[in-house]
């Protein structure tokens, strides 16, 4: 087993997990700490070390509101420990290889988590990469710096850095696969088959790097969980990233009415506690700081681009879960659907009412709901393969039970207990047929980071169900139910057609 590597700064000695046949090394740093003159720049280089540096335990996580203190359904799930270790020192990552040598060049994937740019680390349960190294993927987790520390702009940044004005959560990232690129082959991987992938804000990451002018052929494959999102009914969805002028004038609100203070030099002074929280008061009554059209890692809205084909050109994996993300028309009856669909829908009033499923309700005046989700990816995939891509897409949904008393649906981010397959952890009382259909899953996920395809069999040698790509001419997509995975193509659906038509023509607009 490689126990220990040698990367471009030193040395580094992992520890045997759970199954003895996998190392995991965990707080590698791949980049200086982001303190003192480093807050709000670009990721500057590691320093060099001696001897052999110890990589048993997770570094610090991004400085952020302490998890595990309230006693919603993220704090139940994975947000549990609010004594875990935090702090602006947090650029490290995480491997688990179970190479037994440095020249296997196995399959690697790289992932970022979730939260919103706001919250969220590496160290996180269901992010155990050992199920995944199992299957002879190498995994890798990035830690990044979030909300103001990571998504801070203003006029002195622009000014004085303008090879780098913001968006400094997007550069960690960035700055975390260029490493791979440069040491992951000391662990057993392949820099030339990488896989970025993550879920949430950690989706809208894999986007931002997909669409970032210097993403330079970094990685072969992309995975988007529960990311791409965009309302067919009117202005909404995440990820439009802020229009620069727009994002320094919130910094400077900041600085001046919740700090006190005039300059980046002076807020650069100022405790990493005292930031977060003047941050949190800050952001009971402003927009929170994220992803800024800064003209240099981002220069527009990454979907938008992604269907314009001005996107990284790589092979992709997208979906989301059931129950995630959906719109909806709030009315008391047929009559007045019709009244606000007139008002809001325009051109497209007549044809909506006359698809059936906009007349369907839930008994809450909840009329035409749908998921954001899908439609948007559904669209981004045909335009994709309309500009003559021959990368192909994978479409999933996942609609399985989530036992538990708190009833919760196939609620946004509950899927990741199952791509990781670390079903163990969870508190909730899965049985059977919920490990099976995780593991599954976990195989597609394998094998499409190792080849592009996630077809394959299951552990006892039968073939899983058929996974094909979507498009225009078979849409298929892979729903994984409380019964296991079902392909096949998608069902005739009047409302998604309609919706996947607006959204289009919002993008082209």
């Amino acid at each position: 087993m490689i126990r220990t590597a040698k990367t471009e700064n030193g040395w580094v000695k992992g520890i045997e997990a759970a199954d003895p046949r996998i190392t995991a090394f965990k707080g590698v740093p791949f980049a200086a700490p982001p303190v003192g003159e480093n807050r709000w720049r670009a990721p500057q280089p590691c320093a060099d070390w001696e001897g052999v540096r110890e990589a048993y335990r997770f570094a610090p996580i991004a400085v952020q509101d302490t998890p595990g203190l309230g006693d919603d359904i993220y704090c139940r799930e994975w947000h549990v420990d609010p004594e875990i270790d935090m702090g602006e020192d947090c650029l490290y990552l995480n491997i688990w290889t179970g190479a037994k040598v440095d020249t296997e060049r196995r399959p690697v994937l790289v992932w970022f988590y979730g939260g919103a740019l706001q919250w969220g680390y590496p160290a996180e349960m269901e992010f155990d990469g050992e199920r995944l190294a199992r299957r002879g993927v190498v995994v890798v987790t990035v830690n990044y710096r979030i909300n103001v520390f990571g998504f801070l702009a203003h006029k002195d940044l622009t000014e004085a850095q303008p090879e780098g004005p913001a968006n400094f959560g997007s550069l960690d990232q960035q700055a975390g696969i260029r490493w791979v690129v440069r040491n992951i082959a000391a662990f057993g991987g392949d820099p030339g088959n990488i896989t970025i992938a993550g879920q949430s804000a950690g989706g809208g990451s894999v986007l931002s790097q997909m669409a970032a002018p210097s993403h330079g052929g970094l990685f072969q494959k992309a995975m988007i969980m529960s990311a791409m999102s965009r309302n067919p009914y009117g202005p909404g969805g995440i990820g439009t990233p802020a229009p620069l002028e727009q994002a320094e004038e919130m910094g400077r609100i900041f600085l001046e009415d919740y700090l006190g203070v005039k300059t980046i030099e002076e807020a650069r002074g100022i405790d990493a506690f005292t930031l977060r929280a003047k941050y949190a008061e800050y952001a009971r009554s402003n927009p929170r700081m994220l992803t800024v059209e800064d003209h240099v890692f981002c220069v527009g809205d990454p979907m938008k681009l992604f269907l314009e084909g001005k996107c990284a050109d790589v092979t992709v994996m997208a979906g989301n879960t059931a129950d995630e993300f959906h719109a909806f028309f709030q009315a008391g009856s047929p009559e007045e659907l019709q009244e606000k669909a007139k008002e809001s829908l325009g051109a497209y009033a007549e044809e909506f009412l006359a698809c059936p499923e906009a007349l369907e309700t839930d008994g809450k005046g909840h009329y035409a709901e749908i998921s954001t989700v899908e439609p948007t990816v559904k669209t981004l995939f045909l335009g994709k393969k309309k500009l003559g891509s021959e990368k192909n897409c994978y479409y999933y949904r996942f609609d399985a039970d989530i036992p538990g008393w708190d009833h919760p649906g196939t609620f946004h981010s509950v899927d990741l207990w199952f791509f990781f397959e670390t079903l163990a952890k969870c508190w909730r009382p899965f049985v059977g047929r919920h490990y099976d259909l995780a593991r599954q899953m976990c195989n597609y996920w394998a094998n499409f980071i190792k080849t592009g395809d996630p077809n394959g069999c299951d552990g006892d040698g039968t073939s899983m169900p058929e996974w094909r790509p979507y498009t225009a001419e078979t849409p298929w997509e892979m729903v994984f139910t409380a019964n296991g995975p079902a392909g096949g193509p998608e069902k005739e659906n009047a409302l998604r057609s309609l919706a996947m038509k607006m959204i289009r023509e919002r993008f082209q607009a």
